[in-house]
């Protein structure tokens, strides 16, 4: 059985892949410092929104945002992620059913109270009306092996975090686009949704996305960032 299960998988990888030259853009000093303190800006207008509008956003405008995700680092250059992209007006009204029945018996239930209270100044709740007013959801699974033409498994080294990585580029490229979104893990709905989107076993939701424009009335909380002092060591 041992070494059924050993064939299942494949072993080495490319030996002789080519190395190419390499030369990234350089800039002055007063270029990095403006191009650094623009992104910082731009970044720091991000904000999680959960009032988004149901206007139109360009579909190539949300190829190129996953475009960028897709260019994140990943454990061994597998780049384990898939995005599903959803706009079907049927397919988000029923991921809107499955992760409100499990998101009231996580809020009643799972999360427990300390949780539940740190999240009342946020005002959130298991009513999630964005997941099907948003054009589009992006559900961003992380792939826990690859499987290769010949069926055999390939193995995804630190998946988690390569997909965590995109993720980020994710969020900063919305940002960057003019759109929103606010991050959400939904606790036991991934297989749920993984059945609905006809996703393999080897695929496990890690982040589902709302993306769109702000809706006009769109509120945020006050809230406030910690400082560069706050977060950071210099040795």
């Amino acid at each position: 059985m041992k070494v059924v299960l050993m064939n299942q998988w494949c072993h080495g990888s490319e030996a002789d892949l080519p190395h190419v030259p390499y030369s990234p853009a350089r800039y002055t000093v007063e270029e990095m410092l403006e191009r650094s303190q623009h992104f910082y800006t731009m970044m720091n207008q991000r904000r999680s929104v959960r009032f988004i509008s149901p206007e139109p956003v360009p579909r190539a405008v949300v190829e190129n945002v996953i475009r960028a995700a897709g260019t994140a680092p990943s454990g061994a250059h597998t780049e384990p992620w898939t995005f599903v992209v959803v706009s079907d007006s049927e397919t988000k009204r029923k991921i809107r059913e499955i992760v409100e029945e499990e998101e009231e018996i996580n809020y009643k239930q799972r999360m427990g109270d300390k949780w539940v209270r740190d999240l009342q100044r946020l005002r959130t709740n298991w009513v999630k009306e964005y997941l099907d007013v948003a054009p589009y959801l992006i559900l961003v699974f992380k792939q826990t092996y690859g499987i290769l033409s010949s069926g055999k498994k390939k193995t995804h080294y630190y998946n988690e975090i390569s997909v965590s990585i995109s993720c980020g580029l994710l969020l900063a490229a919305l940002q960057n686009a003019g759109l929103v979104t606010v991050t959400t893990t939904p606790l036991n709905c991934g297989p749920q949704l993984r059945l609905l989107l006809n996703r393999p076993a080897n695929e496990k939701l890690l982040m589902l996305l709302p993306v769109g424009f702000a809706a006009t009335d769109a509120t945020v909380p006050d809230l406030t960032r910690k400082s560069l002092e706050d977060i950071t060591v210099f040795v």
